[in-house]
Parts: C-alpha cells; sequence; structure tokens
C-alpha cells in the first residue's frame, strides 16, 4: 500500500525548530548512537581475540573461534525483538523516553560483561550468562538507532534531513573508533598474560560512565514535532508492528534487503579480518587494531559524504552507487589483506568501510522516509535490525567455515554475493527526499 502523506510540510510542524535546538537534537543523537554502537562494538573485539579463550577453553582453535562469534550473533537476533518491543512504546509513547531506556539496557548489559568470571569459576555458567547479557545488548541496540535517526529526521527542516541524519549515522564511526582505540592501548600498555586474564575487561566496564554521559545529554532533548502532532491528532498505532506487517511489508523487507551489504561489509571487514589476521595470517594483534583504527576514517568520510549530498543527490543513487562499489571491493578486500602489507591491509579494510559508509550514510533518512510517522519508529527499526541479522550475525560465522573450506578468497565473493542483492533490493525501492513526513 503506497504512504499517505499530510499535506503540512515538516517546516510548518517545527515553528519552534530554532538553530540552538536542531544543535543539541544533532549532539543528542550522535552521542547516543556512538555510546551504545562503542558497547555494541568492544563485544566484537573481544569476540575476536580473547572471549574463545576465556569462556569456551575446552574447544579447539577453529571451533573456540566459532562458538564466540555465535555468542556475537545472538546479539542480531535479538535486534529485532528490540525493535518491536521499543518500537512500539516509541511510536505509542514518544522516541524521547524510549532511548533513554535503550540506552540504560545496552550499558547496564555491557558493563556487566566485564565483572562476569570465566569459565574456570564458573563453568558452563559462564558462557551461558555470557550468552544473556549479549541477548539483553541486542535488545537495547534493536531499540537505539530507530529513535535516534527518527530524533534527528522528525526535528530536521525537509531540505536537510540527510544533514541531520548523518550525524546518528556517524555515531557507529566514532563508536568504533572509540572501541578499536582502548582495546589498542591496552593491548600496547599490557602484557598478553594481562590483557587476556582482565585488560579486556576495562573497555566493558568504562560503559558505567558512557550511560551517565548519555543520559545527561539525552535527557534534556524535546519529543519530535512530527510525533507530537500524531499524538495530539491521537492517531497512533495500538499494535505499530503488526501494522508495518500489513500494511508495508514491501518497505520492510526491501529495506532489509538494502542493509545487508552495509552490515556484511561492516562485520566482515572488522570483526572476521581482525580474527583472520591475527589468528590465521599471524598479523600482531596491535598492527590489526591499529589498522582498524585508520579504516574507521574511512567509513566516517563515507558515511558524511554520502550523507550530506543525499539531500541534493537523493538517497537512493548513492544507497545503489556504494552497494556497486562493494561488489567489486569485495573480490579485492582479502587479496590485498593477504599480502600481509600493513599499507595495503589498511587499504583493503578502508576501502570496505567506504563503501559501507556510502550505503550507510543515506539509510539515516531513507529508511525512515519508507514509513508513516504513526508506525516509523517500528518500520525503520524493524527494517535496519532485520538487514542485521542477514547481513551482520551470520557474515564472521560463514566466513570461518568459507575460509576454512575454500580459501580467503571465497569470502571475498560471499561479500560480493551481499552487495548484489543490497543493490537489487534499493532498485526495487522508490526515491524518497521529496516526501513529507507529517
Amino acid at each position: 500500500m503506497p504512504l499517505v502523506h499530510s499535506e503540512i510540510s515538516p517546516e510548518k510542524t517545527q515553528p519552534d525548530a530554532s538553530p540552538e535546538s536542531l544543535r543539541r537534537v544533532a549532539v543528542a543523537s550522535f552521542i547516543g548512537t556512538a555510546i551504545e554502537f562503542y558497547d555494541f562494538y568492544i563485544y566484537g573485539t573481544a569476540a575476536a581475540l580473547v572471549l574463545n579463550d576465556a569462556f569456551f577453553p575446552t574447544l579447539d582453535p577453529v571451533n573456540a573461534t566459532l562458538a564466540s562469534f555465535s555468542t556475537y550473533a545472538v546479539a542480531f537476533a535479538a535486534r529485532p525483538i528490540g525493535s518491536v518491543v521499543f518500537g512500539h512504546f516509541g511510536d505509542r509513547v514518544g522516541r524521547k523516553s524510549v532511548l533513554v531506556a535503550s540506552l540504560l539496557l545496552m550499558g547496564l548489559s555491557t558493563a556487566l560483561v566485564g565483572l562476569l568470571p570465566g569459565y574456570g569459576t564458573l563453568g558452563i555458567w559462564a558462557p551461558v550468562l555470557l550468552i544473556l547479557l549479549r541477548f539483553l545488548q541486542g535488545i537495547g541496540l534493536g531499540g537505539e538507532w530507530g529513535g535516534a535517526a527518527l530524533l534527528a529526521v522528525e526535528h530536521a527542516p525537509k531540505k536537510k534531513r540527510g544533514l541531520y541524519a548523518a550525524f546518528p549515522q556517524l555515531g557507529p564511526s566514532v563508536g568504533f573508533f572509540a572501541a578499536t582505540g582502548v582495546f589498542w592501548l591496552l593491548s600496547a600498555v599490557l602484557s598478553d598474560d594481562a590483557f587476556r586474564g582482565w585488560g579486556w575487561r576495562v573497555p566493558f566496564l568504562l560503559s558505567f560512565l558512557l550511560v551517565g554521559v548519555g543520559l545527561f545529554v539525552r535527557l534534556r532533548i524535546s519529543e519530535t514535532p512530527v510525533f507530537a502532532k500524531v499524538m495530539d491528532a491521537q492517531e497512533s498505532s495500538k499494535v505499530p508492528a503488526l501494522d508495518v506487517l500489513r500494511r508495508h511489508p514491501r518497505e520492510l523487507l526491501l529495506g532489509a534487503g538494502g542493509m545487508i551489504v552495509a552490515y556484511g561489509l561492516f562485520y566482515t571487514a572488522t570483526t572476521y579480518c581482525l580474527a583472520y589476521a591475527t589468528g590465521t595470517l599471524g598479523v600482531s594483534r596491535n598492527t590489526m587494531l591499529g589498522l582498524s583504527l585508520v579504516a574507521c576514517l574511512f567509513l566516517a568520510a563515507g558515511t558524511w559524504l554520502a550523507a550530506t549530498r543525499s539531500d541534493g543527490a537523493g538517497r537512493r543513487k548513492l544507497i545503489l552507487a556504494g552497494a556497486g562499489l562493494a561488489v567489486v571491493w569485495g573480490l579485492a578486500l582479502f587479496p590485498l589483506l593477504d599480502t600481509e602489507q600493513p599499507v595495503l591491509m589498511a587499504l583493503g579494510v578502508g576501502g570496505a568501510l567506504f563503501c559501507m559508509g556510502v550505503v550507510y550514510g543515506p539509510m539515516g533518512a531513507y529508511l525512515p522516509e519508507l514509513f508513516g510517522t504513526n508506525v516509523r519508529y517500528s518500520g525503520a527499526s524493524l527494517a535496519y535490525n532485520l538487514g542485521g541479522v542477514l547481513g551482520g550475525a551470520v557474515s564472521p560465522l560463514v566466513a570461518t567455515r568459507l575460509q576454512s573450506a575454500f580459501g580467503s578468497s571465497s569470502v571475498g565473493w560471499y561479500v560480493s554475493a551481499m552487495a548484489v542483492v543490497s543493490l537489487l533490493c534499493v532498485l526495487a525501492l522508490p526515491e524518497t527526499r521529496e516526501r513529507d513526513l507529517a
């Protein structure tokens, strides 16, 4: 069913959107996503480096790595559940209060991983509790992105939605940079025994501090004017997720398909490549973490450039360009990694993350624009996180098996195949930048 839009433009629904309030919203959406993705990414880094030894010491190396990545994938399975739960209240109660709740759940679950004893102390309960905390992380993050994106997009003037959506979209770049930087610093200053014994826990414990910062920022923002108008008119959906499935199944499934390449690129180029380079190629942990820091800059550049230009060039066109480039880059990634030359390895990972950024940047405005206001939180969140299940949860697991059975080049073909799927899905969707959100 096509979307029905009001004739009232976003600008007219936002008469009080002063430059100061817009800046506050941009900062709040950016800081919130940066903190939540920091929490999410430190787990991926730890899964690649130490969780196999700490929680699965009785398994052989390949199966221990797979078990570690499996706990990592649990959060992706939980994220659509978080989208339904937080989306329900976000579409009925408001964006702001739900974002505060998601931040608390994500931050506390992350910090508790840092306090969790390993297998040597708790036995089988250690990995069980680890999986539970990872599941709660996924629930929290499942509600985060949609709310943060809507916070920016629904406050922004119509012609600048891509620009304001760029701020929450930069959160993952900064969160990943911070997560990698903390691990790199600890790896550089601690002995290997100290790092594996207790050092890896420090990034998780820092989440206690970051939650406080995020709460301070988010409690100072107001509800979005577009959603406030829906509440005033008593037009909120009773069961938003069900309405999305009934009224917007095409937008939901194709939007999720469009996100596959972004997730696949990111988690292959970061989590899997970190494990592959340090485990299979024998590249030092410090070197790979340093290269990952450089690659973060490519991700941030691609995200910002594509998001800000999508207001003029169109969201769809830029997403298609990023997916098309990813088809080619997937085949170049592992030949560059296999050279074991730091500059070429950085180019391989950085190029993959740049492609991801070009797709990911415009998605901050594109997915919300696909859905009506009364189901927008649920619809955008579900599309975003279903793409995560298909592209992010399984990528490290599939890549580990493919490399073990067929060599590294097969992983590159897998990445390119994901890019083709996303390209076809976005081709089947319309351009949205001229749509009114009211």
